[in-house]
Order: structure tokens, then sequence, then C-alpha cells
């Protein structure tokens, strides 16, 4: 399926500038978020793409390669020195960083702490994010909870303290990039010269190389281990929410900043209730007598069992709403509402008893539809 224009995406002209493409973005992101459309995988796929236009288009060197060759101009674009970028793919999570690196003061990252992105520093590359799955059942979103969640994560090597060199050896410039930690190869082309820059192979992009590698992490100053980490999950969560764990992630190359942690939500089946956006839904049988005639019942919900009137003359199918029952606004104080659907229980074997009452207001032509 052909990508379609960048520009169209975003709803500029082609002479748009740096600060209207920045508001075209920040618009059509805020209307697609995935926070405010759960569970809608248009909006997803629409705010993924609208990011992916802006990633291009804010960058003045991408902007002019996609200007002159299209998206065919674009081939490796995204890769980038700290992995899993968008040369594999743009997912949701990337589109999700990007936002929040320019507008995590806005409304959705502070909630859960998620400010500005973090880049590198003097140089070092910053860890690579994890992102995990968390399970939780209604019960726990409804009164929110903590988690010790385990992940395998790579951390710094306690042998060579994170250096990558073996018995206290040094760096040395690597003499492949002369230290920049790139690989600049132009082309030329009728368009012009083009220059394409990928990071050194022989150091990876660090722009230095270890004399004496670390035998434990092989050079990379990085071991994998077994980690416990706890979350706070406030109240009122829904699937595809993600909360980000600021520097709880894998741990950065060379002693690099570590990357994050981010936990997506996801929600177990309930066996009595379906949820509702915040409200809940629960099916409760009735007998016919109960239906015709009104009772006090008692009902389940997530604070126990309560007691519900059901009115004479109650049909079958009928939906109660038991106000400030359901499942806490996830900004607010507030609760959304228990609805309890009422049916009609008819037995399959009623017993000698039941059946002679039922011939008899057969008989008798009681209880006839429309009266």
């Amino acid at each position: 399926m052909s990508k379609r224009d960048y520009y169209d995406v975003l709803g500029v002209g082609r002479e748009a500038s740096e600060e209207e493409i920045k508001k075209a973005y920040r618009k059509l992101a805020f209307q697609h978020h995935p926070d405010r459309n759960q569970g809608n995988k248009e909006a997803e796929e629409k705010f993924k793409e609208a990011t992916e236009a802006y990633e291009i288009l804010r960058d003045k060197e991408k902007r002019s390669r996609y200007d002159h060759l299209g998206h065919a101009g674009l081939e490796g674009a995204f890769g980038g020195a700290q992995g899993g970028g968008f040369g594999g793919g743009f997912d949701l999570h990337d589109a999700l960083r990007a936002f929040m690196r320019d507008f995590g003061g806005a409304g959705f990252g502070d909630w859960f702490g998620f400010g500005e992105e973090r880049g590198s520093r003097g140089g070092s590359r910053r860890g690579r994010d994890v992102q995990i799955r968390l399970p939780l059942s209604l019960d726990e979103i409804a009164s929110g909870t903590e988690k010790k969640i385990k992940v395998r994560l790579r951390v710094r090597c306690d042998t060579c303290g994170g250096s990558g060199a073996s018995g206290g050896a040094g760096a040395r410039v690597c003499p492949e990039c002369r230290g920049t930690g790139e690989r600049r190869v132009v082309q030329r082309s009728f368009l012009g010269h083009l220059v394409n820059v990928t990071p050194c192979p022989m150091c990876a992009g660090e722009g230095s190389v270890i004399e004496s590698p670390c035998g434990a992490c092989r050079g990379e100053g990085l071991v994998e281990s077994r980690e416990t980490v706890a979350v706070r999950i406030p109240a009122g969560v829904a699937a595809g929410n993600y909360i980000p764990l600021r520097g709880k992630g894998n741990a950065g190359p060379r002693g690099g900043p570590a990357g994050d942690l981010v936990v997506v939500i996801e929600e177990l089946p309930h066996e009595t209730f379906t949820r509702h956006g915040d409200d809940i839904l629960c099916d409760v049988s009735i007998s016919f007598g109960q239906a015709v005639l009104g009772d006090a019942i008692e009902v389940p919900s997530l604070d126990g069992r309560v007691k519900m009137n059901v009115p004479a003359g109650t049909p079958s199918g009928k939906i109660f709403r038991l106000r400030g029952k359901g499942i806490p606004h996830l900004r607010g104080s507030a609760r959304g509402d228990e609805l309890v659907r009422v049916n009609i229980h008819v037995p399959k074997k009623p017993s000698r008893e039941e059946k002679n009452l039922l011939r008899e207001m057969r008989e008798k032509d009681l209880f006839r539809p429309g009266e």
C-alpha cells in the first residue's frame, strides 16, 4: 500500500514554515491521540501517520530529500544509533515518543510523569526503551494498584564499570571515522550531491574503540539481568494506556543514560461485568413473578452486593442505572455508573407444580400480550 503525501497528511502546503508544520501536527496529534480514542484502531493509524509525516517535514535534511525524491529518498532515514527507531517500521510506541518529545508537557505525558525526551549527554548514547504489557483485572483497574514486575534488561557491567574495557584499559579514537561516529558517503545524481550518513561500522557510532575489551560484556559495557520494577497503577486506566517509567529501561552503552520502561495496560475479561468506558454492565436474572409484581433484589457490584428495586411490570431486557458504581474517572474523583440488565428467567425443566400453575394460567387466558 503506497504512502500518502506527507504534506497532504498534515494539511499544509509545500511552502509551509516549520511553525505551520508543527501547529498542523499538534492539532492532528491531539485529535487522534490514543488516550482520547481508546481502542480506536483508525485513530491510532491516523496518529502514527501524522507523526511520521511530522518527523520528516520538521527535519530540514529529510524534508529536502523528500521534496526532491519523494518517499524513495527516505530509505533508512529513520535509522539511528539508539536502535529500535523507525527503521524497522514506524509503530505506535515510536509515534508516542516523538509526540512526547515536543508536546510532553501539553496534558498527556505529565499525568504519568513523561516530560521532555532525553537525548544523549556528552556524546554518550541513551539506552533503548523497553515496552512490556501488563494485564490487569477490572477490580485492579477500579481501585488502582501497585505491581512488581520482572523484566529482562541490559544493565551496566560490574566487571568493567560499564566502560567496556578490561583492567582499566582506555579507549582510542576510532581510526575509521576519526571520532565522529559517522560514515558519510557522497553520491552524485542529476539533482546534485547527496550525502548519506550512517553509523561508523568500526566503532558502531561510538567514535572510539576499546583496546582491550572486557571479557564479561565483550566490550559493550552492558550485561543482561532480570530486574524487578515497581509500578503504580492509578484507578481508571484502560487498555492501551501506557505508563512510562523514566530511566528504568536498558542502560546506555559506555555509561550513557538509561532508556525508559513503558508499561502498556491490558484488561483481563471479567466473569460478571463488561466495561463500556467508565460504565460497567452486568446481567441479572429475575423470575416472572418478580417482573410482574416487583421486588427488591441484590445485584453484584465492584463494591460488593447492593440492593436494587425492580418495579412492578418490568419487561425482560430492562436496564437500570446505579449511579457512581462504575469505574473511577482517570483524571477526576467521580465514577462511572453500573448498568444492570434484568432478564426474565425461563426454566428449561419446570417442576410438576410449576407446570400445573402455568397450565392454569394458560387455560384462564391470563397475562395475554397486550393486556
